[in-house]
């Protein structure tokens, strides 16, 4: 999958840009605040349907504005066709269009445009709580997974309910029937999660060991109150707890992925750029089980991808995704002659970008 043509308007710091984008490396350069990261998060938007940042609709609208529109023409790998439009409006909300339909829920369009992000904010994933982590693997896990995320969504939805029921009442027949649809969807979740764990994690370890050269042990372990007994028991033995505590202590919903390096925690113990290689690895991993499980080359968002990279290290990678497993790829960086620089060294064909006060040139 590739975007040919991206359009944005009144989107953050851009006012309109049309970018007719090509099927390989396509390089964003400018200053801090020019409006880099913000074509980055536009094409993230046109996959997912919403900013990479954490940003409301409304933080998206451009400053003195009151609407946004993101839209993008895709070409996939098989020859298909596909325009996405995502628009808001303040007082109106937000829609989605693929090919001029509406989208009546925007959970349905996630996936059809995969798209794998690197960026500064990633740190979250190894330097925040647990719920950064189920974040991430959720929303990866639903690129390729129908099933896992209409399940997350009625997982969720139950909890919501449960959690409100044990405010007003202890009513332990009714936290049976709650308990046995936290189960059923719960285990769907339990199962697709350890699996794309137990999946990542060789991959993982094979892209960190390029980027730095060997060394090091990077590994991934999925944690989980389900990986030592069944759900039903789970809830069982925290029911108590919960109707004092008034909300659900046990579940889903407190699973984590643990990161580390030679046996000991990532966060605490790897250094800035062994943090970043790992993320990184982390990345081109999920792109890699995206690609297999959809049959379909996601595109790949390198934003300021050098940042806390030595020069070895950010070789070592324009060599890696300029190979025939990667298809489009978006970098952006602040340094043009850098990164010029590093595209030739590794022999990457690339069109080059510059961009300034959220306008963008050839």
């Amino acid at each position: 999958m590739y975007l040919k043509r991206l359009s944005l308007i009144n989107f953050k710091n851009i006012a309109r840009v049309e970018i007719d984008m090509g099927e390989g490396i396509n390089c964003f350069t400018g200053d801090n605040g020019a409006g880099k990261t913000n074509i980055v998060d536009g094409i993230y938007l046109l996959s997912v349907g919403k900013s990479a940042l954490g940003m409301t609709d409304g933080q998206c609208v451009r400053h003195g504005e009151n609407f946004y529109v993101a839209d993008g023409e895709y070409c996939s790998d098989d020859g298909g066709r596909e325009q996405i439009v995502c628009s808001f409006m303040r007082g109106s909300g937000k829609t989605l269009k693929r090919n001029g339909k509406l989208y009546e829920r925007l959970a349905d369009h996630v996936g059809l445009v995969p798209a794998v992000i690197v960026a500064p904010s990633d740190t979250v994933l190894i330097s925040d709580a647990a719920d950064e982590r189920r974040r991430y693997i959720n929303a990866f896990v639903s690129q390729f997974d129908r099933a896992y995320l209409e399940a997350l969504i009625r997982y969720n939805a139950v909890l919501a309910e449960r959690n409100r029921f044990l405010k007003t009442s202890c009513d332990e027949s009714m936290l049976e029937v709650y308990d046995a649809q936290l189960i059923t969807h719960g285990e769907v979740i339990h199962k697709r999660r350890q699996g794309v764990v137990e999946r990542l994690q060789p991959v993982v370890s094979r892209y960190y060991a390029e980027l730095s050269g060997g060394g090091e042990q990077v590994q991934l372990t999925y944690r989980s109150e389900l990986n030592d007994m069944p759900f039903a028991e789970v809830l069982q033995r925290s029911r108590e707890k919960d109707i004092v505590n008034q909300f659900t202590t046990s579940g889903l919903h407190r699973d984590d992925v643990v990161f580390t390096i030679d046996g000991m925690p990532l966060r605490k113990f790897g250094s800035q750029g062994q943090q970043k290689s790992f993320l990184i690895a982390l990345k081109l991993a999920q792109y890699s089980v995206i690609s297999e499980m959809r049959g379909e080359r996601p595109i790949l968002l390198l934003d300021d991808v050098c940042d806390k990279l030595d020069e070895q290290r950010v070789q070592r990678l324009m060599r890696l995704v300029s190979g025939e497993r990667f298809g489009q790829i978006v970098i952006t960086d602040c340094n043009e002659p850098r990164l010029r620089s590093l595209l030739e060294g590794a022999g990457c064909p690339f069109r080059l970008f510059a961009v300034e006060n959220g306008g963008v040139a050839i």
